[in-house]
Parts: C-alpha cells; structure tokens; sequence
C-alpha cells in the first residue's frame, strides 16, 4: 500500500473524529473522541519520519492533557446521566467499526514502505539528526526560539485548572 494511502486513512479518520468530537453532548464523550483524533495525528507524524514528535503527541496531549480534561470535567460534575447521544445497538456497532477501522490502520503501517522519492535529501534534516540527536532537534527550537509561546500555553493550562476549581468550590 501506497504511503499517500495511509496518510488519507488518518486524515479522514482525524477529520471524523474530529467532527465528532464537536458533535457530542456528552463532555467525556467529547473527551475520548478528541483522544482518537490526537492518536491519529500521531500517526501522520510518524508518516512524516517525525517520531519524536508523535512519541511526544501520544504523551503529553493524548496522555497528560486528556487527562486533565476529564479531572476538570469529573470536578466539575459535568459527565452526569443525561440522555444520551446514540442508541445503545448504534454506540456499540459505532465503537466496533471505529476498534476495526485502528486495527487496520495498525496493519496497514506494518506493511507501508517509503519510496525513495519522499525520503528527505542528502545533508538536510539527517544531518541534523546525526549531529544533535531527535530530541535536541526538537527542544532547541522550542526552548530557544518558541519559549515565550510554550510558557504561555503552560499559563493557560494552569489558569484553566484553577478556574475549574473555583467553579466548583462556588457549588458547595
């Protein structure tokens, strides 16, 4: 199978997912649709030889911010027994088409090659990989250059959690 195939598998499934995720009523629902698009755009980066980077996508926003996502939507009691968005028979034959679909996503990258013609040229980010090593490619820019815009996502995310606490202490 083509590597352009496999990259549309993922981005259809991000795109889906994605809607999806915009689409529900349901906060936690929400959540874990928003948990498979950020696996898929891993998986576009691993397409794009950018391993580093999907390693930290799976990590740090699929893992660590999820989570936080889902401790302020608990905190703030949002996940509470509403109607629901789907039929129970349309959910489950949903969920088993979406566990086949990354099962032969899955099977589907086990068998891609790269074709020479997508490989990046002699002396250019190879030779940077070499010198340095992946991850100081990847944090030098980001500690050096983008600083300012990563502390300020870190504000961001500190001014969120706090908010949803205060939210939730004015219940009590």
């Amino acid at each position: 199978m083509s590597r352009e195939f496999v990259f549309w598998v993922f981005a259809l499934v991000c795109v889906g997912s994605a809607v999806l995720m915009i689409t529900r009523r349901s906060p936690v629902a929400a959540a874990l649709w928003l948990v498979n698009t950020l696996f898929n755009l891993a998986g576009i980066f691993v397409l794009l030889e950018a391993h580093f980077i999907a390693a930290a996508q799976v990590l740090v926003y699929a893992g660590a911010i999820m989570v936080l996502f889902l401790f302020v939507i608990m905190l703030l009691n949002l996940g509470r027994m509403t109607t629901s968005d789907i039929k129970p028979i349309t959910s489950r034959l949903l969920a088993g088409a979406a566990g086949v679909l990354l099962l032969a996503e899955l099977f589907v990258l086990r068998r891609v090659t790269v074709p020479a013609a997508l490989l990046a040229p002699e002396g250019s980010m190879e030779a940077t990989l070499a010198a340095e090593g992946a991850v100081n490619a990847v944090a030098k820019p980001m500690f050096v250059s983008y600083l300012v815009p990563f502390e300020i996502t870190s504000v961001m995310l500190l001014a969120a959690v706090v908010g949803a606490v205060v939210l939730a202490k004015r219940r009590l």
